[in-house]
């Protein structure tokens, strides 16, 4: 099983500190509930949600929930205004349970099975997305329930996650999509796209968004019926261990591109890490450790098969500190629990001398971890303790 993943530098340890409100809360949180922990803040959610919705004033928001499929992150965007997007029967089961209304969601897997069609039309969901005529022909039997939305691809090396390398269509096969959508009685409500995870580049969506115009455009040139709907998709950066542009900074030529769209077209997005990546501290415990080629190993109890997934999955430099600050550092490894030597968080990292029973913090733990943990191993995931669940006084008198 051993194969090359990304473990944490040296920089993911710099700079890292942590507030006394944050100290108190997570030796109170292990104390009540044990280690490992994922400790989720609502309140980040609803700034980070607030701060993209101001800087994307005309685009209405649909959380994907694929990063952190949890309820109480569903309540707290359910309570901001936010809608939906879903992609399997799992997920349109989690918003249904939190009474997420129906006309607030989007169903964007390109790929379906018949029975994932079906049971996002018993929930109410009805706007799907499609990237071939395989896909557009199932929906001939719900022909009449549905509203399709047709996806493009827009290719993106600079992202970690390409997603157009396995979905979207090219523009000329889109018009071919929506002309045999109308030869089939089956209602193209518009375009989507999605230009990759962490995308730096705003310049992505302002091409993509100009090249899906065209093709708005083109659509009506041959007589179909004009699209009303633009999905820009994810995608937007986050912080780990590198800067990024301020999302308020970043949204403006993307606005720009969006004021070229016909005042008909209704604008969405599918914002996922944006939302929650921050909003997550992971806590984990010196399991045990020992000395090793000069090095000391420390063992903990959440790993890569844990929280840690990320550095398997996905692009994440989560920035790591230690509770026990001072003495002198020493060069150090951080493991994890499980009996695969694949499972490594960080090494060549200097620590202080930490003792069995010592905490270990990542910050930026909100996409990406719970999600992909395993039990491997049968070391169970660690339990995600949920705080701020419910909004200020003052803020729920406000909204």
């Amino acid at each position: 099983m051993a194969h090359a993943h990304s473990v944490l530098d040296f920089q993911s340890f710099s700079s890292q500190t942590l507030s006394a409100a944050e100290v108190s809360l997570i030796e109170s949180s292990v104390e009540q509930f044990g280690a490992p922990l994922l400790l989720l803040d609502c309140d980040v959610i609803r700034s980070q949600y607030r701060e993209l919705k101001n800087a994307l004033p005309t685009v209405t928001l649909h959380f994907a929930l694929k990063p952190l499929p949890h309820p109480a992150v569903v309540k707290t965007l359910l309570e901001e205004g936010a809608s939906f997007d879903l992609a399997t029967t799992g997920e349109v089961e989690l918003v249904a349970q939190q009474g997420v209304p129906a006309e607030r969601t989007i169903h964007t897997h390109p790929i379906k099975r018949d029975s994932d069609i079906r049971d996002a039309l018993a929930y109410g969901c009805n706007v799907f997305v499609v990237d071939n005529l395989n896909e557009l022909a199932k929906f001939k039997a719900y022909k009449d329930e549905v509203e399709l939305l047709v996806r493009l691809s827009f290719r993106n090396s600079e992202a970690f996650a390409d997603l157009s390398k396995k979905f979207g269509c090219s523009p000329e096969q889109a018009l071919t999509i929506i002309e045999t959508a109308k030869e089939w009685n089956i209602r193209i409500k518009g375009l989507s796209f999605h230009v990759g995870s962490q995308t730096m580049n705003p310049q992505k969506y302002v091409d993509a968004i100009l090249t899906c115009k065209q093709v708005m455009e083109q659509v009506v040139e041959r007589g179909l019926p004009a699209l009303s709907t633009l999905d820009i998709g994810g995608g937007f950066p986050v912080s780990y261990s590198k800067h990024v542009t301020p999302i308020d900074e970043f949204c403006v030529p993307i606005n720009e591109a969006l004021n070229e769209l016909p005042e008909t077209v209704h604008v969405i997005a599918e914002p996922g890490r944006f939302i929650v990546a921050q909003a997550m501290m992971s806590v984990a415990s010196v399991m045990g450790q020992a000395e090793r080629e000069g090095q000391i190993w420390y063992y903990l109890d959440d790993g890569i098969y844990g929280s840690f997934s990320g550095l398997m999955f996905d692009d994440a430099q989560y920035p790591l500190v230690t509770l026990k600050q001072g003495g002198e550092y020493l060069p150090s490894v951080l493991a994890g629990p499980t009996c695969d030597s694949i499972d490594v968080i960080a090494e060549n990292v200097m620590l202080p001398q930490l003792d069995n029973g010592d905490l270990v913090v990542g910050r930026m733990m909100g996409a990406y971890t719970s999600a992909t943990a395993t039990d491997f191993n049968f070391f169970k995931r660690a339990q995600t303790i949920v705080f701020n669940e419910e909004a200020a006084a003052q803020e729920r008198m406000i909204g």
